[in-house]
């Protein structure tokens, strides 16, 4: 299948948006994610972060020392040699498990508005390995696929002001864990210890795009 060239946008004064393409899915994805960790080995002077998405990678640089001009001109040069070369250099991807007390608050709700008990509910959440598809909405956020179908649903009809850190959710096609105390319009259904964000290790966010997660029930 032949893609479109890539294009390059700037996101304010310090970022570059590359499109990769219109529609998402799982090929393009994994494309992007294999591209932005080429792109973190090769270590390109002045890039300071590389944001990967279901679309696009957006690269945060230094604009006091290269500008607009120069850096996408470098960076669409690095992303096709990688799209070329099928680089997959950097960060290998690692896979995650994550222990969960199934006590949330919507967990009957989900198991009535799926038709299914409470221990199927929670043996089919915990019953797959899921993919990092992105980091977004808050810091250490990463939205996990693909979720048992028979646990798809909409995300709740009313967010909550206050979501605690740690809890357990699903929503649509995806799972997730809140890593900070914040709103949220998931459906609750379980809760871990684990920390997903921590300001104060090398790599705050536990997860990363391409990493897999399993979930594992605890008493």
């Amino acid at each position: 299948m032949i893609r479109p060239p890539l294009r390059a946008h700037p996101l304010g004064d310090s970022a570059v948006t590359i499109m990769f393409g219109a529609e998402r899915n799982a090929d393009l994805l994994n494309q992007i994610q294999a591209v932005a960790r080429s792109l973190e080995a090769a270590a390109i002077p002045h890039v300071e972060d590389i944001v990967p998405a279901y679309l696009a990678l957006t690269v945060f640089y230094d604009s006091l020392r290269t500008s607009y001009e120069d850096i996408s001109g470098t960076l669409i040069a690095a992303c096709d040699f990688a799209k070329r070369t099928k680089a997959k250099a950097g960060t290998t991807p690692r896979a995650h498990r994550i222990p969960v007390r199934y006590d949330g608050v919507d967990l009957d709700a989900v198991a009535a508005a799926t038709g299914l008990s409470v221990e199927e509910v929670i043996a089919r959440h915990s019953g797959r390995t899921y993919t990092v598809d992105l980091l977004g909405f808050v810091p250490g956020f990463a939205y996990l696929s693909e979720l048992d179908a028979s646990l798809q649903i909409p995300r709740r009809a009313e967010p909550r002001p206050r979501v605690a850190a740690g809890s357990v959710a699903i929503a649509a096609a995806q799972t997730a864990v809140y890593p900070l105390d914040t709103p949220g319009g998931w459906h609750i259904i379980g809760s871990t210890e684990t920390v997903l964000f921590d300001p104060t290790r090398d790599a705050p966010a536990l997860l990363a795009p391409g990493d897999t997660v399993r979930f594992e029930s605890a008493a």
